[in-house]
């Protein structure tokens, strides 16, 4: 394993260096003085090739012993190595390391974990690109751009900074320098097509600006640069406050622009100019000349409010009465002073506005109270619809239309309140005013605000019956709840009776769902639920289920366990045929992989529903997977997913745009009014807007609601049938092909030791082909089982939970630390046999902490009895020790008296191997299995070479992509 650390050099250029976990601690005698190379950094080529860069050597000061550095905290070396044995105290010695030139830090590398001074330098990187986007950077007399950041955040920046950031030699502040030299190159790159006239020193120095030519060597120039620059920097700004004439005391008639001085980096702190020239003392503590600075700033201000040289005819201006248009003046050139640098405190009304635009209301056609037929549901619905004009969700009266009219100034008030008023946009409102007649499609693309044809924006959308449940959001809980369906032998529980409710009143209407539910929730049972309801009474075409291949298996079985009328058929495999998937079918299930290479194979089958488990597959509408998917015809689509956003607001867009779509428009236009608003600068309206418009169609759970939590049993199991690898089959393979060679000629103890050996090299073939063959390769993509456990806890830690994490095989545990810890960036703990007992307590106590490690990774033996582990509410079981009493000891660590939350517990199984045939054996006579297959495996040595054969053959479903 690698963990990436990030340095400043002497020049302001970032770079990356990397401890490798793999090589060795050298520990001999002491070292030498001059600085040596860094036993266990990477070599410098290797780590270019890995960051596509270019390489170089740096000096770094790290602590370290006399023997050698200091390990960082984040380097996770094997498990069951023994430690080294340092010598002298920690001091701080200087080493050399190889390191890339980056300029910026990778989000994840396989196998390799960020240090903390890697993942700083990536924040101070986006903080430096977020100032150049807002326009917080000077020029400098030596041509070259600073940023200007606000003190409070660079404070808090400073303070945060790891002691391994400033460990190059020669750098004082590498905070100032990394954001400078990140600002100049940004700005430099965004100017370079900028012509600029060089002549003369200004020229020159605008030149050098842009990225061309070199500064010209000026003190005059320069002295006035940086002179400007101080000023650019005050502590304290003016700051201008809008009254309207009902917000001033009893002697304000009209509006009047209130003047302060503002603290930068305490913005509350607000001194009235009367203050200022009153010399009130607050101020002095930021700068002892406020009125200059007030009047300064007003000067300024006055080029880009011209009305301000009103006030500055005054000796003590403190502030500017306006009339109505004077006000609107002032406020359409408000973003314009604040780009410029001054506070600007405009009216709520203004901020928030309540708009004046249409108000639309549609009526489903029919009686009241008359249950609607199929031809009046569904997008292609008809509805009598009217429009009126509203200010917000209020409709507005005739009388006040008239008044509208007849205003004169942009500024208009209406029921109490100001409004903004467009008066072309207003008479284009008035014209489309009246009744008529609308699909259900159009309303709600209307309310979605997805139909940029309308004059005004839509203010309120109503309608009755069921569309109004529909844009109500609040369907789940309002709908009847329908019965379950026959042929389901699973008991539903209230909320996923709710569910079945709200994906069949979807259904009926023709409208894409995303059931988003919680892991653990029962979106399978759901679906299927879905499935039987909808074939009870009709015949209907097949429905497609595309899923991971990890859960193939899983939908396999539990098709037959809940739904076993259905008649399911797995389109996988390197024998599938196209003509299959004519056969009459209920259910197609098959993998994202297979769905891309057989995707005009299966374009033309009609299918009924197309239904998309861990929808988060399709997070990057780019990729040819999710583009394959999307375009499947269907007439009804169905997203699963416990985690709709795992990273940016576009992988919400791609999951919604393959349930319905067109919803959210392009993705062009959903990342300009919604993803860049609410990532980059938290747009609270744009998350309400966006809120609305999917909430009708995203159904989630979570587990830490109350109503939900109180339907569940304190521990759900579950089997988590995973597939090999092609990799994971051959060896399985061989390994049975050997043992048959063998066993022919042995006889008594010597084919009951094989039999043995053969089980648990299987087991481990199941686990990972690494384990077996124990030659160090690399881990990441080699083990169907693996990756289903990086699903698995990827779920669990986005949701803020704890694992347990059960394996029989100390070496195994040993190999998937260093891998977790990498893929998640987290530490995992990992206790084994050999684990001494203070360390075993302390790993326990910081396991039950609030902000303790997450994941903790267990031998069987050492950890699976003795423990309290209540924190944890996920037990994941990697392979299966074949006595359930033992593996139910394991679970109860976590599932015992002080535990809080239910359980869920997971039990892995390859599908189509030894695993999945013996897991079968204990369930159909689990009452009995102590009887059956005894404390551990001996029984398995008396089996035939006949039923060993049977036993062990390795199925056609085992092996995945």
């Amino acid at each position: 394993m690698l963990v990436l650390h990030g340095l400043c050099a002497p020049d302001g250029r970032t770079a990356v260096w990397a401890e490798d976990a793999r090589l060795p601690v050298k520990v001999g005698s002491r070292l030498p003085k001059s600085p040596v190379p860094h036993p266990f950094a990477v070599d410098g080529a290797d780590l270019a090739a890995l960051l596509d860069g270019k390489h170089g050597e740096l000096v770094v000061r790290l602590p370290s012993y006399a023997s050698g550095p200091a390990e960082s905290p984040e380097l996770v070396r094997d498990p069951l190595a023994k430690p080294p044995v340092r010598r002298g105290a920690v001091r701080l010695r200087s080493w050399v390391v190889p390191v890339v030139w980056v300029d910026d830090v990778p989000d994840a590398l396989p196998e390799a974990r960020l240090g903390a001074s890697a993942r700083y330098l990536g924040e101070v990187v986006a903080f430096a690109r977020d100032l150049v986007a807002r326009g917080r950077v000077v020029p400098g007399g030596d041509a070259r751009w600073r940023a200007v950041p606000e003190r409070l955040r660079l404070t808090r920046l400073r303070e945060a900074m790891p002691p391994a950031f400033r460990a190059v030699d020669g750098v004082d502040d590498p905070l100032d320098a990394v954001l400078d030299a990140v600002v100049d190159k940004e700005v430099r790159g965004r100017l370079r097509d900028v012509e600029v006239d060089g002549h003369g020193v200004v020229g020159r120095w605008l030149k050098a600006l842009t990225g061309a030519g070199s500064a010209p060597r000026d003190d005059a120039l320069v002295n006035t640069v940086e002179a400007w620059r101080s000023e650019q920097s005050e502590l304290v700004r003016t700051c201008f406050r809008l009254a309207s004439p009902e917000q001033g005391g009893p002697d304000q008639e009209g509006w009047r622009l209130e003047f302060l001085l503002q603290v930068v980096d305490e913005p509350s702190v607000l001194v009235p100019a009367k203050d200022v020239w009153r010399h009130d003392a607050v101020l002095r503590r930021w700068t002892p000349r406020p009125e200059e600075v007030l009047l300064g700033d007003l000067g300024r201000a006055s080029r880009l409010f011209p009305a301000l040289d009103r006030a500055l005819a005054e000796r003590h201006p403190v502030a500017l009465d306006l009339d109505l248009d004077g006000a609107y003046d002032f406020l359409t050139r408000a973003s314009l002073l604040a780009e410029a640098g001054f506070g600007v405190l405009l009216p709520s009304w203004w901020r928030h506005p309540r708009q004046i635009g249409l108000s639309l209301t549609a009526t489903t056609r029919g009686a009241a109270g008359v249950v609607a037929k199929e031809s009046e549901l569904g997008m292609k619905a008809l509805l009598d619809y009217r429009w009126d004009l509203a200010l917000g969700d209020e409709k507005l009266t005739e009388a006040e239309l008239s008044a509208l009219a007849k205003a004169k100034s942009p500024l208009v008030r209406v029921r109490g309140q100001w409004v903004h008023l467009d008066r072309a946009r207003l008479a284009e409102g008035l014209a489309v005013l009246g009744s008529g007649r609308m699909t259900a499609g159009q309303v709600l693309r209307i309310a979605a605000q997805d139909d940029p044809d309308l004059p005004l924006p839509v203010t309120a959308v109503h309608a009755d019956r069921w569309l109004g449940d529909l844009l109500s959001g609040e369907a789940e809980q309002r709908l009847d709840p329908v019965e379950p369906p026959e042929g389901l032998t699973a008991v539903l529980r209230p909320y996923q009776l709710r569910g079945l409710s709200w994906l069949v009143f979807l259904d009926r209407l023709g409208l894409g769902a995303c059931l988003a539910d919680d892991m653990g929730l029962g979106k399978t049972v759901q679906l299927l639920a879905l499935e039987a309801y909808a074939r009870q009474h009709l015949t209907r075409p097949p429905t497609l289920l595309i899923c991971p291949m990890s859960v193939v298996g899983n939908w396999q079985r539990e098709a037959e366990r809940f739904t076993p009328g259905l008649k399911v058929h797995v389109h996988h495999g390197g024998d599938r045929v196209a003509s299959a998937l004519h056969g009459g079918h209920d259910l197609v299930i098959t993998t994202y992989a297979v769905a891309t290479r057989d995707a005009s194979a299966l374009a033309e089958v009609e299918w009924d529903r197309v239904v998309l488990d861990e929808a988060q597959n399709v997070k990057n509408s780019a990729t040819r997977q999710s583009q394959a998917v999307r375009a499947l015809p269907a007439r009804h689509r169905v997203a699963l997913t416990g985690t709709p956003v795992e990273n940016r607001l576009a992988e919400l867009w791609s999951i919604m745009d393959f349930v319905n779509p067109g919803l959210l428009g392009t993705v062009n236009t959903f990342r300009a009014r919604y993803a860049v608003p609410i990532e980059r600068h938290h747009d609270d309206d744009a998350a309400v807007r966006l809120r609305g418009m999917t909430r009708p169609f995203v159904l989630r759970r979570l587990k830490t609601d109350p109503q939900i939590i109180t339907d569940l049993p304190e521990k759900i199991e579950v089997k988590q049938l995973c597939t090999l690898t092609a990799e994971q089959a051959t060896l399985y393979q061989a390994v049975l092909d050997d043992m048959f060679a063998r066993i022919a000629e042995a006889q008594g103890i010597k084919r009951k030791g094989l039999v043995l050996a053969t089980m648990s090299r299987l087991k481990q073939v199941c686990n990972h082909p690494a384990q077996l063959l124990g030659d160090g390769s690399r881990i990441a993509g080699r083990s169907g089982k693996l990756a289903r456990l990086e699903e698995v806890l990827e779920e669990a830690l986005a949701d803020g939970d704890k694992a347990l994490c059960f394996t029989q095989f100390t070496k195994f545990g040993a190999m998937v630390v260093p891998h977790l810890s990498a893929r998640f960036d987290t530490e995992v703990l990992y206790l084994h046999g050999g684990t001494p007992a203070k360390a075993r307590d302390e790993m326990v106590r910081r396991f039950q902490e609030p902000g303790g490690p997450s994941v903790f990774v267990l031998s069987l033996k050492a950890g699976g009895t003795g423990l309290n582990l209540t924190a944890a509410n996920h037990v994941i079981h990697l392979d299966r020790w074949w006595n359930p009493a033992v593996e139910d000891q394991a679970t109860d660590r976590a599932f015992r008296i002080g535990q809080r939350s239910h359980v869920q517990v997971r039990k892995f199984v390859c599908v189509g191997t030894v695993e999945d045939r013996i897991d079968r054996m204990i369930e159909e006579k689990r009452g009995l299995a102590q009887l059956v297959v005894g404390a551990g495996e001996d029984w398995l040595t008396e089996l035939s070479t006949a039923e060993l054969r049977d036993l062990f053959a390795l199925s056609g479903e085992a092996v995945g992509e």
